[in-house]
């Protein structure tokens, strides 16, 4: 297995589905350490150091988004996979705002949790094994460094989480051009898909808040196409 022996964070209170995951991400090669509530899990993830997290979103003690909150606080890069039976449309745009990568709807297959682990563990590994030359750009007046997520302004730095990174990074690599919401979708986030699209406007307004002190700096709303990055790019 490419990523055998990655530590994942188990968090699901339902016992039955809790072996059935850890017992699937075992035998594909992955350390598990599981928790049945929020208050434990918090206290695992201190004591230890994962390279990605499955959160139930209804757990006891502490919920799987104030959980997701905390786990922010300590590490903006590790990716975050919510597990949920709620099919409220605001639960799964919360849940991607708040920090979150991406969310399965139960039931769920395991063949596709294991694909969406591969996927988001190779971005996460892959941060800084580029060359850093092919990573860094000058955008206006701000140094935005993607390879540890810091963007940079008259001595203020700024640490993104990885898919605020991603997406700024996609614009800066497409300075100038009109660029549909599908394609940003399916480039940053893998898939064009509506709870995202929903979640794609708040990632964009994060954005224009940080580069914000540069008003050469715009990302313009085509309205029912998609934005346009006006900035001045220097890429090295």
């Amino acid at each position: 297995m490419i990523y055998q022996g990655e530590k994942i964070l188990l968090v699901e209170d339902d016992q039955t589905l809790n072996f059935i995951i850890k017992d699937n991400l075992e035998q594909n090669g992955y350390v598990v350490t599981s928790a049945e509530d929020g208050e434990s899990a918090m206290v695992l993830f201190k004591s230890d150091k994962f390279s990605l997290c499955l959160l139930d979103v209804m757990l006891p003690k502490k919920d799987g988004f104030t959980l997701a909150k905390e786990i922010r606080e300590i590490d903006d890069h590790v990716p975050i996979i919510f597990l949920t039976a709620r099919s409220m449309t605001e639960d799964r745009i919360n849940g991607l705002t708040i920090g979150g990568d991406d969310y399965m709807t139960k039931p769920f297959s395991m063949e596709e949790l294991l694909l969406k682990i591969r996927v988001f563990l190779k971005r996460s590994l892959n941060i800084g094994e580029a060359n850093n030359d092919q990573n860094y750009y000058k955008v206006g007046r701000f140094n935005f460094y993607f390879d540890s997520l810091n963007l940079d302004c008259n001595g203020e730095r700024k640490t993104l989480t990885y898919k605020e990174a991603e997406l700024l990074r996609y614009f800066c690599d497409n300075p100038n051009k009109v660029l549909s919401r599908s394609d940003i979708l399916i480039q940053v986030w893998g898939s064009d898909d509506y709870y995202l699209g929903r979640s794609l406007d708040v990632f964009i307004s994060r954005l224009r808040k940080y580069l914000s002190s540069d008003e050469n700096i715009k990302i313009l709303n085509l309205h029912g196409i998609g934005f346009r990055f006006n900035a001045a790019i220097q890429k090295n």
